[in-house]
C-alpha cells in the first residue's frame, strides 16, 4: 500500500512536469522552436512517462490502477510510434524538417494524456468533497479559471488579452453562451481557438459526464458517491445505469459531432475564403451541437461568403435541435424505433403494454415543436418586409425565418443583424430566449418543460384541479414546485442583472438593448444587439455571474448550500394565505 502511495505522489509530479511542458510549448512561440532541444525534450517526456507507466503496471495491485496504467502505456506508445513512423517517411529531408513533422503528434498525444489525467483527478475529488451540487458547480468554476489562464498565454492571442476579457471569454466558453468582448477570429490564434473549442465542448456534455465515462472504461464500474454526483447531471433515474448513460452520452455527442463536422466541410468545400476548412467544420459542429454559438468568422454566419449557405444553415439547425433536446430525448426515441423494428421483424414476439415513450419525452417535443414552429411564423411575417427582403427566393426566406426561430433556442448564432430586426421580433426573441433548451441538453434558459409545467398549471389553477394531469398521467407535486422556483429565480436574477448594467453603462444606453443582453446571458444563448464588445469593466463581471448562474442553476447552488439543512421530522399546523 505505501508502495501505491509513493508511485501516486510520482505520478502527480509527472503530471505537473507535463503540464508545466504544455504551458511552455504552447503558451509561448519560438522562431526556432523546431530545430532546438524544445522538440528532444517532448521525445524525452514521452519516453520517460512511458517507463514510468510500464513500472506502475508491473508494480501496481489493483486490477482498476492496472487499467489506467495499461491505457496511458498504450497511448504513449501510439505517440512515438506515429512520431517513429512520420520521422522514417520524411528521413530524406533535413533533421529540423523532421522535427517540426513529428513536434504536432507529440503535443496533441501529451494534451490527450493530460485531459485523461485531469479527469482523473476530477474523480479524485469525489472521494474528498461529497456534495453532487457543489461538485457540479466547482467543476465549472475550476474550468472557467483555468481556461481563463491558458487564453492569457502569449501565442492564444494576436495582441495579448486583459484578465476581465479572459474570464469572460472562457466563461462564455464553459457555459456555452457564445457573447463576445473580444473578436474570436482575428483576437484569438488557432491556439486560442482550439483552447475555447476544448471549453465548450466540456462545458457543453459536462466534465463529470466526461470523468464518469473514463471511470466506467476503465474500470467498469464505480462508487456509489460517483454515482450520486453524476446521476442529477445526465439526469438518469437510479444509480444502476449512470455510468453507461455517461458513456453513450460522450459517444453520442461525438458521433453527431463528428456527422455535423463532415457535413459542414462539404457545404464549404468550394468556399475560398474558408482557408482551414477542416477546422471551421470541427469548430462549428461541436459550437452548434453544444448550443455555444461561437464562430471563427467576425461577423458569425452574417459573413458575406456563407451569407446565403442555406445548405450549411440548414445543418447548423439541425445540430442546434438535437443538442438543444437532450441525450434523454434522443435516447428514448431510440428505444422505441428499436422496439418496433424488433417487433416487425419478430412476429412471435408480445409488446408488454408499457409506454415506452415517456411523458417528458411527449411533453419536450410537443412543447419544443409548438415554439419552433409558432417562431418561424411569427418570425416569418414580422421580417417578412424587413430583414427577409435580402433573400430573393422562398427558401430563403423560409431558411433563414426557421435559423431565427431554431437559434435564439441558446444557440447564438446568427445570420443577420439583430439591430435591423423590428421590436415585435426582438421581444419574441426575448421570450423564446428565457424559455431555451430541453433539460439535460447543452442548452440554457428555464427549459421547455418549465415552461410547460408552469403552463399547464395556469390552466389546472383556473379550471379548480389540485394537480395537473395530463395525456393519462399526474404530474408530482415536486415538480410542479421546482418549475415555478426555477422560473421565479430566472426572473429576479434576470431583473438584478437588468438594473446593474443599468446603473454601470452610460444612461443614453437602450432599455431593449440591455434586456436582451441580459436574458441572453441568463439562457446562455449569445445573440447581442452589438452591445457585449461596448460592456463597461463592472458590466462584464455582471454578465459573466449571469451566464454562469443561468448554466448551472441558482437552485442547483442553493439545493448544495442548504439541502444538508433541512432534517425536519415534523409538521406545522397548515393555514391558507390569501391569494389574489
Amino acid at each position: 500500500m505505501e508502495k501505491e502511495s509513493l508511485l501516486n505522489y510520482l505520478y502527480r509530479f509527472f503530471d505537473i512536469i507535463v503540464l508545466l511542458f504544455i504551458v511552455f510549448d504552447f503558451g509561448y512561440d519560438f522562431q526556432e522552436n523546431y530545430n532546438s532541444p524544445h522538440v528532444i525534450g517532448l521525445i524525452i517526456l514521452s519516453f520517460s512517462l512511458l517507463g514510468f507507466n510500464l513500472f506502475k503496471f508491473i508494480k501496481y495491485k489493483f486490477k482498476s490502477n492496472k487499467k489506467v496504467a495499461l491505457a496511458n502505456i498504450i497511448l504513449l506508445s501510439s505517440i512515438l510510434f506515429a512520431s517513429f513512423i512520420t520521422a522514417l517517411i520524411h528521413l530524406d529531408f533535413s533533421f529540423s524538417f523532421i522535427l517540426q513533422k513529428v513536434k504536432p503528434i507529440l503535443e496533441g498525444g501529451l494534451i490527450f494524456y493530460f485531459l485523461i489525467r485531469l479527469l482523473v483527478l476530477v474523480r479524485h475529488i469525489y472521494d474528498i468533497y461529497f456534495n453532487p451540487a457543489i461538485v457540479f458547480v466547482g467543476s465549472f468554476i475550476i474550468l472557467g479559471l483555468t481556461g481563463a489562464f491558458l487564453l492569457m498565454l502569449p501565442s492564444a492571442t494576436t495582441n495579448g488579452i486583459s484578465f476581465t476579457n479572459a474570464i469572460f471569454t472562457a466563461t462564455s466558453a464553459v457555459c456555452v453562451t457564445g457573447l463576445a468582448v473580444v473578436d474570436t477570429a482575428k483576437d484569438f490564434t488557432i491556439i486560442g481557438q482550439s483552447i475555447i473549442l476544448v471549453l465548450i465542448q466540456l462545458g457543453g456534455i459536462g466534465i463529470l459526464t466526461f470523468t464518469s465515462f473514463f471511470a466506467f472504461f476503465f474500470r467498469g464500474s464505480s462508487s456509489f458517491k460517483e454515482g450520486l454526483n453524476t446521476k442529477d447531471f445526465i439526469a438518469t433515474e437510479g444509480l444502476k445505469d449512470v455510468f453507461r448513460a455517461a458513456l453513450n452520452v460522450v459517444i453520442f455527442t461525438l458521433s453527431v459531432e463528428f456527422i455535423g463536422a463532415v457535413f459542414i466541410y462539404f457545404s464549404v468545400l468550394d468556399n475560398d475564403s474558408i482557408t482551414n476548412k477542416f477546422f471551421f467544420s470541427i469548430f462549428h459542429s461541436i459550437s452548434a451541437f453544444c448550443n455555444a454559438g461561437f464562430s471563427i468568422f467576425s461577423a458569425g454566419l452574417f459573413d458575406e461568403s456563407i451569407r446565403f449557405d442555406y445548405f450549411l444553415q440548414w445543418i447548423i439547425m439541425i445540430l442546434i435541435i438535437f443538442g438543444g433536446l437532450g441525450h434523454n430525448i434522443i435516447f428514448n426515441f431510440y428505444q422505441y424505433i428499436k422496439t418496433y423494428v424488433l417487433e416487425l421483424f419478430d412476429k412471435g414476439r408480445i409488446h408488454k403494454q408499457v409506454r415506452i415513450i415517456t411523458l417528458n419525452t411527449r411533453l419536450v417535443i410537443y412543447t419544443t415543436l409548438f415554439l419552433l414552429v409558432s417562431g418561424f411564423i411569427f418570425l416569418y411575417i414580422s421580417e417578412y418586409n424587413n430583414t427577409l427582403l435580402m433573400h430573393d427566393t422562398v427558401f430563403g426566406k423560409i431558411t433563414n425565418a426557421a435559423f431565427n426561430s431554431v437559434t435564439p433556442r441558446t444557440a447564438g448564432f446568427n445570420t443577420v443583424d439583430f439591430t435591423k430586426f423590428n421590436v415585435p421580433s426582438l421581444l419574441f426573441m426575448i421570450f423564446l430566449m428565457w424559455i431555451g433548451a430541453s433539460p439535460a441538453s447543452t442548452g440554457g434558459g428555464i427549459k421547455t418543460s418549465t415552461f410547460a409545467l408552469a403552463t399547464l398549471n395556469i390552466f389546472a389553477v383556473a379550471m379548480g384541479k389540485g394537480r395537473i394531469q395530463i395525456l393519462g398521467r399526474r404530474i408530482s407535486s415536486d415538480s410542479t414546485s421546482r418549475a415555478f422556483a426555477i422560473l421565479c429565480i430566472s426572473l429576479i436574477v434576470i431583473g438584478i442583472s437588468i438594473m446593474a448594467l443599468l446603473i454601470f453603462e452610460p444612461t443614453d444606453t437602450p432599455l431593449l438593448t440591455v434586456v436582451f443582453e441580459c436574458f441572453s446571458a441568463y439562457s446562455t444563448v449569445g445573440l447581442s444587439l452589438n452591445f457585449t464588445s461596448t460592456l463597461s469593466e463592472p458590466s462584464k463581471y455582471v454578465i459573466i455571474a449571469t451566464m454562469f448562474i443561468g448554466r448551472i442553476g441558482m437552485l442547483n447552488l442553493m439545493v448544495g448550500l442548504l439541502r444538508q439543512l433541512n432534517h425536519q421530522f415534523y409538521e406545522y399546523p397548515k393555514e391558507n394565505i390569501l391569494i389574489n
